[in-house]
């Protein structure tokens, strides 16, 4: 799988969560089931969604912050979670500015609009600045 795709399915867990109203054991069981990744992936992934959970109010914040025209619940899903998994890494983690970028704008150019990608990356190079 890979630290890209890991990344993939922590988000793709992240939307489960807020869409679906699922746990989070019930969100990694149907990854497990249907896509099977390494274990190694599947715990990176697993770590990236307990931290960005458990740091939510902090992220969001953040992403409130910076998005001046935009209020968070009206960010697409994909884009919030992106946001806040990539912020997660970067605030958190210390991760690499340009690898957090470079893997979310990446995302939202698979996963998401068309203009997602500069509006993410807009966002995380503002909160880079600030760092």
């Amino acid at each position: 799988m890979g630290r890209r795709q890991a990344r993939e399915s922590a988000m793709q867990v992240l939307y489960q969560l807020e869409v679906g109203k699922v746990d989070i054991e019930e969100a990694f069981r149907y990854l497990q089931d249907n896509f099977a990744p390494a274990e190694k992936d599947l715990e990176f992934a697993r770590h990236l969604v307990n931290g960005t959970v458990n740091n939510l109010a902090a992220l969001d914040e953040t992403i409130a912050r910076y998005s001046h025209d935009w209020q968070i619940n009206r960010l697409a899903v994909v884009d919030r979670n992106i946001l806040r998994l990539a912020l997660y890494e970067i605030l958190f983690e210390g991760t690499p500015l340009g690898v957090s970028i470079n893997e979310a704008v990446e995302m939202a150019k698979l996963y998401s609009g068309e203009k997602s990608g500069k509006f993410i990356n807009g966002i995380l190079s503002a909160v880079s600045k600030q760092s």
